[in-house]
């Protein structure tokens, strides 16, 4: 479904192009300058036209290029098979280089042309929507596995704090319940310590508001003398927030930027609401609006926090993977149950009477990992964008995150680049109605998930599916099942979400191993859904869909082909750096106006080519699962404070790659093959300063010879060391949901 352009009249995100107006006041101020907001209509159109003219070039150069390799590998076919399909070879590859460039120059116009378009949403606008009326309920869930306290602590409080009525936030806890060391206990303690650091200051706000209201009740107000009031508490807030700041500790370049976004700018946004109200400037004229400001005040405050485990129950799922921790709630709410003692461990029953667990429903979802953080406002927004009209058949809504600034490290400011520049990619493909869901931050709407939602019979359980767990990137093929069924994604164009980089190479292996494995078992899904939709309006849309899929597969081979298989020099035509100088160009202009230095892209290639063995082990391991049927192991990024091992495999293979790239060139010498030679030996010496600058020899020495017991596991809990059920708590009941069948909704009702 193609997105109305209205749609993106909002604020977009473009550091380079920062310029607040300064008749603004220090909230809309703030807001423009995170957002990229009001830019120069020169500036944008100067993007434009470099966007444009790169793209051109880019496409006239490949099928310059296109003709000249068919007439050199015609050529070369004449001398043999052999040399012939070393030629086609190198074409396939020199292809999906130009497609990878085709997709960023198309994504980086469509990102361009939404700054153009966007209108941003006041402030005031958004009070008036979410704060005017009756709120639907949202839930926070935040899936945790074995995470630093401090780490979930810091998300738990971003999602507690956000400035939205009627939520509720649930930290999902898939540790094992069975351990019972201090960081597992101080984790399960973390709802109930932040509960009881708000609770003073929600009473204060509580009280100010009934004692607003018993004025109104009894008198005419004061507009004057109300407006002072307001003041006054909007500075008692403030001050609150103050103190919290300087009581949070500080032990790295996170912890900062959390203190920035979750306490200092609001004491900010609240002082300086408060300084307008004391020269009559704020918003306080008239009953309603006063009445609004309170309720803001008090919903600052007003949360439900809980914890919630699905391995303490024995007839909920235990597969170990996100997905299913965040199924296993979803499947609960709107639901009643009873906690039953049986010879296989405790099981939820459905039961109305004299329950033991009741688990609201919620209109809004929002999927917050472990390790992200959202400013305040980042709720109130998308579900303020969702309720427009012309949203109603959008399923999610996110800003892709991206990475925590201040990065000390080169490895994790380098990869912190990458994350913000395919927050760029993202926001350019929602532009072709080509969004995915991105998990860390996104806001879902419930419908859309009941309506994909699968239910298949385990045993004796019945088990859901609204979040597809069949690869590790259970995201993305939900997304596909999301369009599937007339749903649309949309990335709405601001930067409100951060998430941290891993800040060692072995556990940014994990991660981005993750991130290679299952587009490949995607494709095909995708593939059934285009060819329901092979209209010319829709070329774009799957141009850039199949690209997301099967990018990381196709450069990582194209790369090795390139440079492993020596070609001859006749096929190496100096349109080929012709072909990628406007990709390298662009993406160096776009890492400045990402707030990085256009040097920085020497940092990104080195270490996309040290991801190259890593990138390949998730393809093979897509290869692996489409083969055998068999899903690969969900595998946790970790975020320990330790360096994460790297396994010896990869060690080793990347020593082979080192190895096989310098000898090449040496032999490319001998044999008088100078283009393959000169590529073959560049790319060995950027790898070697790869090695050198973001893994260590050392290190590499350590991970070689680290014995296999000592590596990071992630190990499932079976079903039969399930503990005993949590200590009694109930959770408000919607008087609007029902039972369903089972632990689930039945399928049948819908």
């Amino acid at each position: 479904m193609r997105l109305p352009s209205e749609i993106v009249r909002t604020r977009c995100p473009a550091p380079g192009f920062d310029t607040p107006r300064p008749d603004l006041d220090a909230t809309e101020a703030d807001g423009q300058a995170r957002a990229g907001a009001d830019p120069s209509r020169r500036t944008a159109r100067r993007e434009l036209v470099i966007t444009v003219i790169a793209l051109l070039s880019t496409i006239g150069t490949a099928c310059w290029l296109a003709w000249s390799l068919a007439e050199a590998g015609a050529a070369e076919l004449d001398h043999g098979w052999l040399r012939g399909s070393k030629a086609v070879l190198f074409g396939a590859a020199v292809g999906a280089v130009a497609y990878g460039g085709v997709v960023y120059l198309l994504a980086r116009l469509g990102w361009v042309r939404r700054q153009r378009l966007h209108r941003p949403a006041s402030p005031g606008e958004v009070d008036a929507d979410v704060f005017g009326a009756p709120a639907e309920r949202l839930v926070v869930l935040v899936p945790s596995y074995r995470e630093d306290v401090a780490v979930v602590r810091q998300t738990l409080l971003s999602a507690a704090l956000q400035d939205y009525p009627n939520r509720r936030v649930v930290l999902l806890l898939d540790d094992p319940p069975g351990e019972v060391d201090a960081a597992s206990q101080t984790v399960r303690n973390l709802p109930a310590a932040i509960d009881e650091m708000l609770a003073p200051m929600a009473g204060n706000v509580r009280a100010a508001r009934d004692a607003y209201e018993a004025r109104c009740a009894t008198a005419i107000a004061n507009a004057s003398a109300e407006r002072l009031r307001l003041a006054e508490l909007y500075e008692q807030v403030a001050n609150w927030f103050v103190e919290q700041a300087q009581r949070e500790p500080v032990h790295d370049h996170t912890g900062s930027h959390f203190l920035a976004i979750t306490f200092s700018r609001r004491a900010a946004e609240l002082r300086d609401r408060a300084t307008r109200l004391r020269h009559g400037l704020g918003d306080a004229d008239d009953a309603e609006t006063c009445a609004r400001a309170y309720r803001r005040l008090v919903a600052t405050f007003d949360v439900s926090l809980e914890v919630f485990e699905r391995k303490r129950f024995a007839n909920l799922s235990h597969e170990p993977n996100k997905a299913m921790n965040l199924n296993a709630y979803l499947g609960l709410m709107g639901g009643t149950f009873r906690m039953l003692q049986s010879d296989g461990g405790c099981q939820l029953v459905p039961g109305q009477e004299d329950p033991d667990l009741v688990v609201e429903d919620a209109c809004w979802v929002l999927t917050l990992d472990a390790d992200s953080l959202l400013v305040h406002d980042y709720a109130s927004r998308l579900v303020q964008q969702m309720r427009q009209p012309e949203m109603g058949r959008v399923a999610v809504i996110q800003t892709p995150y991206s990475a925590v600034p201040g990065a000390p490290g080169l490895l994790e400011r380098t990869a912190g680049a990458t994350t913000d520049i395919m927050h760029l990619v993202h926001q350019g493909m929602t532009a072709y109605d080509a969004t995915y869901w991105v998990g860390a931050n996104a806001l879902l709407r419930k419908t859309a998930l009941l309506d994909v939602a699968t239910f298949t019979q385990e045993g004796d359980n019945l088990v859901a599916r609204f979040i597809q767990d069949r690869t590790v990137i259970e995201d993305t093929e939900s997304s596909i099942d999301l369009v599937t069924r007339g749903w649309s994604l949309f990335n709405y164009p601001e930067r409100l979400a951060f998430s941290a980089t891993p800040p060692d190479y072995g556990s940014l292996l994990v991660q981005r191993r993750r991130w290679a494995n299952g587009g490949l078992i995607i494709l095909p899904k995708l593939v059934r859904h285009l060819a329901t939709r092979a209209r010319p309006r829709h070329w774009l849309c799957a141009l850039m869909r199949v690209h997301y899929l099967v990018s990381l597969a196709c450069v990582n081979v194209a790369l090795l082909v390139l440079t492993s298989v020596p070609f001859a020099d006749t096929l190496a035509s100096p349109l080929l750096p012709l072909l990628c100088l406007p990709y390298f160009a662009l993406y160096a202009r776009d890492l400045k106006l990402t707030g990085y230095r256009s040097r920085d892209i020497g940092h990104v290639y080195a270490l996309n080519l040290l991801l190259t063995p890593v990138n390949l082990g998730g393809v093979l391991k897509s290869l692996q699962q489409g083969i055998t049927g068999r899903r690969i192991p969900f595998g946790r990024t970790p975020k320990v404070a330790a360096r994460t091992p790297a396994p010896a495999l990869y060690v080793f293979a990347t020593g082979a790659l080192l190895l096989l790239w310098s000898t090449g060139a040496a032999f490319d010498v001998a044999a008088s093959r100078w283009s393959h030679a000169i590529l073959a030996g560049t790319n060995a010496a950027v790898l070697a300063y790869a090695v050198t600058r973001f893994m260590g020899w050392r290190h590499c020495v350590q991970d070689l010879l680290l014995p296999v017991q000592h590596r990071r596991v992630d190990v499932a809990v079976p079903a039969q060391h399930v503990a005993a059920p949590p200590h009694r708590r109930l959770l408000p009941a919607s008087p609007t949901t029902k039972p369903g069948l089972g632990l689930l909704p039945d399928p049948r009702d819908n």
